[in-house]
């Protein structure tokens, strides 16, 4: 029995079944989680396979499970995978690649424009940069500190998925009415909800609001793992629900810790994802057994931002500052 904690974690899950794993792809499979390099993964897939593409590529930052190569070859590397999403991708088949920045001797280069580029090759259209805000990170010392990534929606073609009714948010003021016109007097908000926009915030009442604002997973979030540049199941869970219907396939080539598999599973998807590390692959397997027998800790959507009420310890200015003030008039 789920403690009631795990059950309100796990309340909007429709558990993925028949729930079988394959460690290689199988048209029988339900979840497939494969170790080793991307491209050798994609390469054993069939043509026009996969209806969504949720991924956050290496930033090519020099983090441990990465080798930094030069800006040229990081680009050549990544339009070679990308040339295999396409092959793989159906024609109504949607791509949500989430990015950050390359940081080069101080100087930015976001990744979202070099992207641009390469998926334009391929005729990918792109629907919406998404921008994902999040409140915790590194303190930059020299810049801004960076507060936000992007996510691009690119689609295949003209025709493709896009289940805005399941990602509405409630409207502020549904009571509004018409002013003027044949519908003058009667409501003007859509009763089952409005567009989310394209601004995501998803902390405090994000399925209230409609600015999208996801915890990046540090510290405390329930779902945190040793992966340093995990993604909250929210981001692709969103992806998900708009742009597939239940039993599409959903790959995620740079699987991580499962975030997209968590995320496809817990909506009746099929999910395939490539993990080259071991330590994460493990994680990947434990994650989704988790979730197969309930036990899995996610953040309950909805659930609101903690607010400081200033009577915290961590909320006061320290006596130090306090100190050093009255010493300086």
């Amino acid at each position: 029995m789920m403690s009631d904690k795990k059950s309100n974690s796990l309340k909007r899950v429709t558990i993925l079944k028949p729930w079988k794993v394959g460690r290689g792809f199988a048209t029988d499979a339900t979840i497939v989680p494969f170790r080793g390099d991307a491209r050798e993964f994609l390469r054993t897939l069939p043509n026009k396979i996969v209806s969504l593409v949720v991924t956050s590529p290496p930033y090519n930052i020099g983090k441990v499970y990465e080798e930094r190569a030069s800006l040229d070859q990081y680009r050549a590397d990544q339009s070679r995978l990308i040339s295999e999403l396409h092959r793989v991708l159906k024609d109504d088949g949607s791509v949500c690649w989430q990015v950050g920045s390359f940081v080069d001797k101080g100087e930015i280069y976001p990744l979202d424009l070099l992207f641009y580029d390469i998926f334009k090759l391929f005729g990918f259209k792109l629907r919406n940069r998404i921008i994902w805000h999040y409140r915790h990170g590194l303190h930059a010392s020299r810049r801004f500190s960076g507060r936000y990534e992007t996510i691009l929606w690119f689609t295949k073609g003209d025709e493709y998925a896009f289940n805005l009714d399941d990602v509405r948010i409630p409207a502020i003021y549904p009571g509004k009415r018409y002013y003027k016109g044949p519908k003058k007097g009667k409501p003007s908000a859509n009763p089952k909800g409005k567009n989310p926009s394209d601004v995501w915030e998803i902390i405090s009442r994000d399925w209230q609001l409609g600015f999208w604002d996801i915890p990046n997973v540090k510290a405390y979030h329930p779902e945190k793992t040793i992966q340093p540049c995990q993604f909250p199941v929210e981001l692709a869970e969103r992806c998900v629900l708009a742009l597939t219907k239940k039993a599409d396939w959903v790959l995620d080539p740079y699987a991580g810790v499962g975030s997209t598999l968590v995320a496809a599973a817990m909506h009746g998807r099929r999910s395939m994802g490539s993990e080259k590390e071991r330590k994460y692959y493990n994680i990947i397997l434990q994650r989704l057994e988790a979730l197969r027998k309930g036990d899995l800790r996610l953040r309950p959507l909805g659930r609101p931002v903690h607010v400081p009420t200033g009577n915290e310890k961590v909320a006061q200015i320290p006596d130090e500052w306090n100190r050093t003030k009255r010493r300086g008039r």
